[in-house]
């Protein structure tokens, strides 16, 4: 027993003798999760979290400079669209949805849920053509419509809403499979939200509904007041149509009520989902967002929403804390889609981490319509990690002046540096 436990202190300390992979000195960290907010190191050793502190003096493969930076947990957008491999034109599950790494890793983001671009007739397709061969961390929702959103039209078919085959689809593909979606409907009844709810039910999955047409016989807030269950996710939820503020300017009590019951609020911001008439006096009010989303697609990320840290940025306009911004670009998404194990930064958890320049200055921010709200402070992402792999480099932090190089860097072997003749 005795050479055992010598045997394991020798271990001990040659495993705490290894090197460290990465080290990002001299950062500002905000780990909303473990209550940081402050001056910390952070050691990263086999793609995790391997020690977080004040100053971390062990050696490391490679040492980044990351003073004057803030750093973060990497982002969790769970509201994106990302079946861009059908190849059809105009629609959100084809032309109109994204390539995830193309406007992950440059945002800070290393974590997508896709919102129910596919069904589940094409859930398999979407999975095996965009998330199996991303480098993104990538979830889905699946649509309760069948084909998902091939179009509008597509998605008012109820004969095609079965929610059992979105549950079988949804415990087959448990390892990345969130949630269900319904989105886009325009008839005046429930039938939409009844069958996605019962495919929630029988996945044991929470639903995010994005409410489509706003009709008087079915009422935003009967939804979240009434229907919606805990853990279930009302996205869009700053969208125009959405019953916020009473004729005394104060916030419908339904909003408080739906809260209290467990039902979360997203941003959801795309391309027409965000007016900042709702956003800014929820926020005066106290009434932040559960998550804070994208809804990025070809559209929205080239007009008022344009990308994660620009819509962060809005609800810093709107004086929100930092700290508490990023809480809901982070930790609190990954719980709502069912992964504790991301947006922290705990030691032991995977190392994905982004590294900010808060840029002071005069800036000018559009809600969906154009609607303009200027603020002091814009969030610039200049490095991402995922996994404790550097993804994104803005700045060239982890560059050496190519004068210090060999005089033969970046041939590759067997290939010759050829003289001209004298």
């Amino acid at each position: 027993m005795a050479r055992l436990t010598i045997l394991l202190l020798i271990l001990g300390g040659l495993a705490a003798a290894q090197p460290f992979d990465v080290i990002l000195r001299g950062g500002r960290l905000i780990d909303p999760a473990n209550a940081i907010d402050a001056p910390r190191d952070i050691a990263i050793r086999d793609g995790r979290v391997a020690a977080v502190a004040e100053k971390i003096e062990g050696e490391a493969r490679q040492v980044i400079d990351v003073k004057g930076l803030t750093l973060t947990p990497g982002l969790v957008d769970i509201h994106v669209h990302l079946f861009h491999t059908t190849n059809i034109k105009d629609v959100w599950a084809g032309d109109n949805s994204v390539r995830p790494d193309d406007f992950s890793f440059r945002t800070g983001v290393t974590t997508m849920a896709d919102a129910g671009s596919a069904g589940w007739r094409n859930f398999e397709t979407f999975r095996h053509t965009v998330i199996d061969r991303a480098r993104t961390r990538v979830f889905a929702f699946i649509n309760i419509a069948g084909f998902g959103m091939l179009s509008n039209m597509v998605e008012q078919h109820e004969e095609d809403m079965q929610p059992e085959e979105v549950a079988r689809l949804a415990k087959k593909h448990a390892d990345v499979v969130v949630g269900v979606k319904t989105a886009h409907w325009e008839d005046g009844s429930w039938t939409a939200v009844e069958r996605a709810l019962e495919a929630g039910r029988l996945a044991g999955k929470p639903l995010m509904v994005d409410f489509g047409w706003f009709r008087a016989e079915r009422p935003f807030w009967k939804l979240v007041d009434e229907m919606l269950r805990p853990g279930d996710i009302a996205t869009h939820a700053f969208r125009a149509p959405v019953p916020w503020l009473d004729t005394d300017g104060k916030l419908y009590d339904y909003l408080g009520r739906a809260r209290e019951r467990g039902v979360k609020f997203d941003v959801g911001h795309g391309g027409g989902s965000f007016a900042f008439r709702n956003a800014v006096p929820a926020v005066a009010q106290g009434f932040w967002p559960d998550s804070i989303s994208t809804d990025l697609h070809t559209l929205s990320m080239n007009i008022g929403m344009i990308d994660m840290p620009t819509t962060m940025s809005k609800f810093l306009a709107m004086g929100m804390p930092l700290r508490e911004v990023v809480r809901r670009s982070t930790v609190l998404p990954a719980r709502m889609i069912g992964q504790p194990d991301l947006g922290h930064l705990s030691v032991g958890a995977v190392a994905d981490i982004a590294a900010w320049r808060l840029l002071e200055g005069d800036f000018g921010f559009n809600d969906s319509d154009r609607g303009q709200l200027r603020g002091r402070r814009r969030l610039l992402c200049e490095l991402t990690l995922l996994g404790g792999e550097v993804v994104w480099d803005w700045n060239a932090r982890t560059g050496k002046d190519f004068r210090e190089m060999p005089r033969d860097y970046g041939v590759r072997p067997g290939e010759a540096i050829v003289p001209p003749p004298k």
